[in-house]
């Protein structure tokens, strides 16, 4: 990425706090205040935080055990969290619904992706951003026409995971030309512009 006018990687701007699924329950636990408390620093600093969390189901889950040994219901203090993208597999879980109303940005992984190698694994139907009209007065200056691109690749995108159920049932060749041609162009969207190749120095 470029930083102030120089290539500079990443890596050397990203903090990791790691904690697999077979460490204890408290290093599950601490890890999510672990990379709050990093983040809050570094925001305090005047750097632009982004924190990810993955997952917040497993992190409910060290809480869970934990009250069950101590017998007590989980419990915290309130907490201000800068920037926070939380990230989950599991979506339904309980733990995951309340975040949905706080972030103001949510990247939803999806294992279907990931399993045709398509990455970033990212899925744009379920994905979002509550920045949209923050941004519009910059993209009216530079680029005037990007938010209604952005609006109707969206409605591409909608619109072909319609269709794809469609073809399933009766096929392609069944469609009308209108409906082929959405088709191809959310392909191109999908594999051309969203799919990333990490080896390649443009994306």
């Amino acid at each position: 990425m470029e930083v102030d006018g120089r290539t500079e990687s990443i890596m050397k701007r990203t903090t990791l706090v790691a904690n697999t699924s077979n460490m204890p329950v408290a290093a599950r636990e601490a890890s999510i205040y672990t990379g709050i408390t990093l983040s809050e620093y570094f925001r305090d600093m005047g750097f632009h935080v982004s924190m990810m969390a993955d997952s917040t189901s497993r992190w409910a889950e060290a809480l869970r055990e934990i009250s069950g040994r101590l017998a007590e219901m989980p419990a915290g203090e309130k907490l201000s969290i800068p920037n926070v993208i939380l990230l989950s597999p599991d979506t339904g879980a309980s733990i995951i619904v309340p975040p949905y109303a706080l972030q103001t940005v949510f990247w939803g992984l999806d294992k279907k992706l990931a399993q045709r190698k398509h990455f970033p694994s990212v899925n744009w139907l379920i994905s979002y951003s509550k920045y949209l009209r923050a941004l519009d007065p910059h993209y009216e200056q530079l680029h005037p026409e990007f938010p209604a691109l952005r609006t109707r690749a969206r409605e591409i995108l909608q619109e072909e995971e319609d269709l794809s159920e469609i073809v399933q049932l009766v096929g392609k060749a069944s469609l009308a030309e209108a409906d082929k041609v959405t088709l191809e162009v959310a392909r191109l969207l999908k594999d051309d512009f969203l799919q990333q190749n990490g080896y390649s120095s443009y994306d």
